[in-house]
């Protein structure tokens, strides 16, 4: 059973930075996606980064040049380190895995088999 767990979440002032990670166990196949999305209160939910097993990467426009997302395939690992963080990064971050080997990034959060729980990320004023 494949199990998504995120860790990482807190509290930072505008301007700051937060890494959040997210560990996968259970997992039997190769060639996977992962990937972060984000929803905020009353939103829904929207993509934020992805990256493929071979390390390429994918980005929403609101936060490229800002956050860096990065795995440890040894590890099943996946890391966003978040940067300049704004008010308006402020959600509840979810990993995902997409296991149909893609060769990109998906932005649609259906093509995402496997979900964490989410980790809380508030950015203050």
């Amino acid at each position: 059973q494949v199990q998504l767990v995120e860790s990482g979440g807190g509290l930072v002032q505008t301007g700051g930075s937060l890494r959040v990670s997210c560990a996968a166990s259970g997992i039997t196949f190769s060639g996977y996606v992962m990937g972060w999305f984000r929803q905020a209160p009353g939103k829904e939910r929207e993509f934020v980064a992805a990256i493929t097993y071979a390390g390429n990467t994918n980005y929403a426009d609101s936060v490229k040049d800002r956050f860096t997302i990065s795995r440890d395939n040894a590890k099943t690992t996946v890391y966003l380190q978040m940067n300049s963080l704004k008010p308006e990064d402020t959600a509840d971050y979810y990993c995902a895995i997409d296991s149909t080997r893609r060769s990109y990034g998906s932005r649609w959060f259906r093509a995402y088999d496997y979900w964490g729980q989410g980790t809380q990320v508030t950015v203050s004023s």
